[in-house]
C-alpha cells in the first residue's frame, strides 16, 4: 500500500471492536501493541443490540471500558471508547470505521462452528467482505463451552 493511493501501511487511528468475550480482549491486546509501536490512536467501540437492556447494558460496558481506558493509559496509549445502540452491529461498525476516518479495524473471530454462524451469520465475516480500509483478523481458538451472555446481553470477560 502507498501513499499515492491516499492509504498508508501505518496505521494512526485503529478501530477494535468489542464485544467483551475473550478473542475480543485478544484483538484489544494485539491493537495496543500496535498503537504502541506506531503511536496510533485507538478507539473501542461496543454495539449492543436493540433488543437487549439498553441501559444496563451501557453500564456493564462503561465498566469494562473504564479498565480498558486504565491500561491504555498505563501504556501511553491514546485512545477512546464508544458504546452504540445498533441492531445491525456489523453495518454499525462500518459505519463507524468510515465516520472515524480510521485506518485499520483490528478485529477476532471467536473460532465458532456449527448453526449459530451459518443461521445468524458472523460479525467479523461481513467485517471481512465489506469494510473499506485495511483489516487485521485474528483468528482464536473455538471457545471450550458456549459462550454465556449475560442478561444485559454482554459476553463477560475480565
Amino acid at each position: 500500500m502507498s501513499e499515492a493511493n491516499g492509504v498508508s501501511a501505518i496505521p494512526t487511528k485503529i478501530l477494535v471492536p468489542i464485544d467483551f468475550s475473550p478473542s475480543s480482549h485478544v484483538a484489544l491486546e494485539t491493537a495496543m501493541e500496535l498503537a504502541q509501536k506506531f503511536n496510533a490512536e485507538l478507539l473501542l467501540l461496543h454495539v449492543i443490540p436493540e433488543t437487549c437492556n439498553t441501559e444496563e447494558s451501557k453500564s456493564v460496558a462503561a465498566k469494562h471500558f473504564a479498565i480498558s481506558q486504565a491500561s491504555m493509559e498505563a501504556k501511553g496509549i491514546k485512545g477512546s471508547t464508544a458504546i452504540e445502540i445498533e441492531n445491525d452491529v456489523a453495518g454499525n461498525i462500518l459505519e463507524a470505521a468510515e465516520r472515524e476516518n480510521v485506518n485499520l479495524v483490528v478485529i477476532s473471530t471467536h473460532g465458532v462452528s456449527g448453526w449459530y454462524p451459518v443461521v445468524f451469520g458472523s460479525i467479523a465475516e461481513k467485517i471481512v467482505k465489506l469494510v473499506h480500509t485495511p483489516l487485521l483478523l485474528l483468528r482464536t481458538e473455538k471457545p471450550e463451552t458456549s459462550a454465556k451472555v449475560s442478561s444485559a446481553g454482554l459476553m463477560e470477560w475480565w
